[in-house]
């Protein structure tokens, strides 16, 4: 049996990697601090490929809870994904102490945790690093999750070379993603390359690549996974785009 691990399990693209994963045949272990989220996710997948923990992966305490939970449930790890995080704004709105409980989510926990279970991943394991395009562009007063994708961002490539020939990591990093089932306009639709908005299962179908003996000549990159939203260049009155002032 393989197991996994997905931080921010219970909901979004946590949730559509943690079921991709369940029906790859693996045993996964969540942890999230959302308590409705998990009890709806429990109704969704079977029970006995399910570990959960509730906690906050910001809090050391409750990280070392959650892989004390998993040396007892589990005999090793294949596959760490590290995706819980979240915005508290940015210049305008964000104070000292929240801009460091972002980077506590987003960054020290995908390394504190990689750290903890460094001795316990199996041969051929990987790593996945949630990131997001707005590590290399943003919108105003983002600042505090722009900071947290950064960092994972380059902490992939730095925990590839550290643990090379023993865990592949890599990195994805999704554009516009719908994990709210939204109603988007033909507008919102055409700003992507494919022409419509991307769903939490493009991110899960990476996963499942990048985890795959398809990717094993593969460690250290980052994926952008955004329907080349990121790559067209937007100038006022061109290709039908307009700015009011």
């Amino acid at each position: 049996m393989k197991n996994a691990i997905v931080t921010g399990g219970a909901s979004g693209i946590g949730q559509s990697i943690v079921k991709a994963l369940i029906h790859e045949g693996y045993r996964v272990g969540i942890i999230d601090s959302n308590l409705k989220a998990i009890e709806a996710l429990r109704t969704q997948v079977p029970l006995d490929a399910l570990k959960i923990f509730h906690g906050d992966v910001g809090i050391q305490g409750d990280l070392d809870a959650f892989v004390a939970m998993l040396r007892g449930e589990f005999e090793h790890i294949d596959v760490l994904v590290n995706n819980a995080c979240y915005s508290r704004g940015g210049l305008e709105t964000c104070d000292y102490e929240a801009f460091n409980e972002v980077l506590r989510v987003g960054a020290s926990a995908p390394f504190y945790l990689t750290q903890q279970l460094m001795d316990f991943f199996s041969e051929e394991a990987s790593i996945i690093n949630i990131s997001s395009t707005r590590y290399l562009m943003s919108q105003s007063n983002t600042e505090s999750y722009t900071a947290a994708k950064g960092a994972i961002t380059a902490l992939t490539h730095a925990m590839a070379v550290t643990l090379r020939g023993r865990v592949r990591v890599n990195a994805i990093s999704p554009g516009w993603i719908d994990t709210q089932q939204g109603q988007w306009s033909a507008a919102d639709k055409a700003q992507h390359l494919v022409e419509r908005i991307g769903q939490p299962q493009d991110i899960a179908n990476m996963v499942i690549y990048l985890i795959s003996d398809k990717a094993g000549f593969i460690t250290g990159q980052n994926f952008i996974v955004d329907g080349g939203m990121s790559k067209q260049m937007i100038y006022h009155g061109d290709e039908g785009w307009n700015r009011e002032i």
